[in-house]
């Protein structure tokens, strides 16, 4: 499986330095449904000063509340805590939490792609980018 890579990229309504992060998540057949095993928390629908997520407490971004242990979304390498900020090509940035959720569980669609972003990514760009003294 190829490492998931760490780029800078512009994402509409976000700062131009976010970093991303691409992760593949290949759903898990039980019986007739799919299973990610992640549970998400946001959206514009909700209050992200309930979200522990949302830094600033006004983020209505959709984030990554729950991982199920040895889950798809955990091989994979999603993080609790990290913010989507895409599914398969299509913007989340500015979607209600109901919005978000039916993206992700699509009975036709046995691949997630994600477009994440995480705090850990975003500090160590930046300690990267800075010159220690």
């Amino acid at each position: 499986m190829e490492h998931p890579k760490a780029s800078m990229s512009y994402i509409p309504g976000q700062p131009v330095t976010a970093v991303v992060q691409r992760i593949q998540i290949q759903k898990l057949r039980q019986d007739n449904n799919l299973i990610l095993g992640f549970s998400i928390g946001g959206g514009i629908d909700q209050d992200p000063g309930q979200n522990p997520f949302s830094g600033d407490k006004t983020d209505k971004g959709i984030y990554v509340t729950r991982i199920t242990p040895s889950g798809p979304a955990q091989d994979a390498g999603l993080r609790m805590g990290d913010k989507i900020m895409q599914v398969n090509g299509w913007d989340m940035t500015m979607v209600t939490h109901d919005q978000a959720r039916k993206r992700l569980t699509k009975k036709s669609e046995d691949v997630v792609r994600l477009l994440v972003t995480r705090r850990s990514l975003e500090e160590a760009v930046k300690q990267s980018m800075c010159p220690k003294p």
